[in-house]
């Protein structure tokens, strides 16, 4: 392990048990967490390439995924507020310049 402390075991069994739920966390968190970001870069990458329909759609898939993360406690409420908020500005500025 890339950790020297990770590779420490705990000699306690609440830590032993701590340690398997801090797994079963980190990897149930890291598929929420990966699909808000991908959700993210899509959207982003659509609305760069000026497909503002498509666009839009992928925005709101963001949205869904960044409220589900915040709801789930991965990412902190006020975190997914702001990338909603950057989304959505993104969102706004692509529709004004092909108007």
């Amino acid at each position: 392990m890339a950790n020297p402390q990770a590779a420490k075991k705990a000699k306690k069994h609440a830590g032993l048990k701590a340690k398997r739920q801090s797994i079963r966390h980190r990897t149930r968190n890291r598929v929420v967490r990966m699909t808000a970001r991908t959700e993210i870069k899509d959207a982003n990458v659509l609305l760069a390439a000026g497909k503002t329909a498509e666009g839009e759609q992928a925005v709101q898939q963001a949205i869904r995924a960044l409220d589900l993360a915040a709801q789930k406690g991965v990412i902190k409420k006020n975190n997914a507020a702001r990338r909603k908020a950057r989304l959505m500005k993104k969102l706004n500025q692509a529709k004004t310049a092909k108007a």
